[in-house]
């Protein structure tokens, strides 16, 4: 052995571990049963949370830098696919929670007050590391989200909201798209080019189909006309700025083009890390999203409309932060300016040599 031995048990701290579920229903001399599993369910998650902090961690120092090598991209993409899997996973864990029932819930409930979930620490770094902005934040009691927490770790947190997040640097990266605009090529006039074509022969086919009643037809030309003006914010850098500041976009105007063109162009060889990027900050959103919505599918199951151990809305708290708090909205909504893989404006020569590494 190259270095001293080590036991299992002592590797992994087990007598801590397993020393840790202090059942509050047993110092109170009122045992409940399903108390342990509650508190084993809720440590799992923190030690989850931990891993992915780590994770996120990793990632956001690689993105950090000016430039990011490539061959740093799939290990970039790796550590956040696996935070896709955890998240799965815990996820997962609320159906271990629903087999305790609530009726066994209330035999411990009233020796929590005021513990809540609203004071995990890791669970709010994840949300702020991830880019999830204060002022988008729901109001708890009037006061700021982290005001829940204790005095030391409300200190770490201003840290946290203050530094850039996975948005920030995600954003920074997307500028930095090199294939964008060259000498040669500009892929947003070949793209906005291609959505008029698609558009004007879907008008032509509707004024022209023998089928359509004249109100039909006139149904159809005023979709085509709502979609022609919808991609027409992107196109328009005023328009989209009107569209940021009603919150439908937070992206710079370079940063979703970069993606845009990402997502029609993944088969490339060189676009497709980007692309699994982007998909796992899409699959880590929506992750979360079920996460808040099965949480609160669950407060209703076992709380009614009480009021939550931390004195919130229980229930309907929760709901209303699932879609509120979503983070990587601008990537969902992306897909609203796809347009069908056969009308994709082809890459010239000196792109395609760039994007396949190699001569062509």
């Amino acid at each position: 052995m190259k270095y001293p031995p080590v036991h299992y048990h002592s590797y992994l701290g087990i007598d801590s571990l397993l020393g840790a579920q202090n059942l509050r229903s047993v110092e109170f001399k009122k045992p409940a049963h399903d108390e342990m599993l509650f508190i084993i369910v809720h440590q799992t998650y923190e030690l989850w949370f931990k891993q992915m902090l780590h994770e996120i961690d990793a990632v956001m120092l690689d993105l950090a830098n000016t430039s990011v090598d490539e061959s740093r991209m799939g290990t970039i993409v790796a550590r956040l696919e696996r935070v896709v899997s955890i998240q799965r996973f815990i996820n997962g864990q609320i159906d271990l929670l629903e087999t305790m029932t609530p009726l066994d819930f209330l035999e411990f409930r009233d020796f929590l007050y005021p513990a809540s979930g609203f004071q995990s620490f890791q669970w709010r770094s994840i949300e702020t590391k991830l880019g999830l902005q204060s002022d988008f934040r729901l109001n708890f009691n009037q006061e700021p989200f982290y005001k829940q927490l204790t005095e030391s770790q409300q200190v770490e947190m201003q840290k946290v909201i203050k530094s850039p997040s996975l948005f920030d640097l995600v954003e920074k990266w997307l500028e930095r798209t090199p294939f964008l605009r060259t000498e040669k090529y500009d892929f947003w006039n070949d793209y906005q080019k291609a959505v008029r074509e698609l558009l004007s022969s879907d008008e032509e086919v509707v004024r022209t189909s023998p089928r359509l009643s004249p109100q039909e037809k006139e149904r159809n030309l005023k979709q085509i006309e709502q979609t022609l003006s919808m991609f027409g914010s992107l196109f328009d850098e005023t328009e989209y700025k009107k569209l940021q500041e009603t919150g439908y976009f937070r992206l710079s105007y370079k940063a979703i083009h970069a993606a845009l063109l990402v997502q029609l162009y993944r088969d490339e060889p060189i676009l497709q890390m980007p692309f699994r990027l982007l998909r796992s900050l899409v699959d880590l959103d929506e992750n979360m999203t079920q996460w808040r919505y099965r949480h609160s599918l669950m407060a209703h199951r076992m709380l009614g409309r009480k009021i939550g151990t931390g004195g919130s809305s229980g229930s309907d708290y929760l709901k209303a932060a699932t879609d509120k708090h979503k983070i990587f909205t601008d990537l969902f909504n992306l897909t609203t300016f796809y347009i069908p893989r056969s009308q994709v404006p082809p890459l010239p020569k000196e792109i395609l040599s760039k994007m396949r590494f190699s001569s062509i």
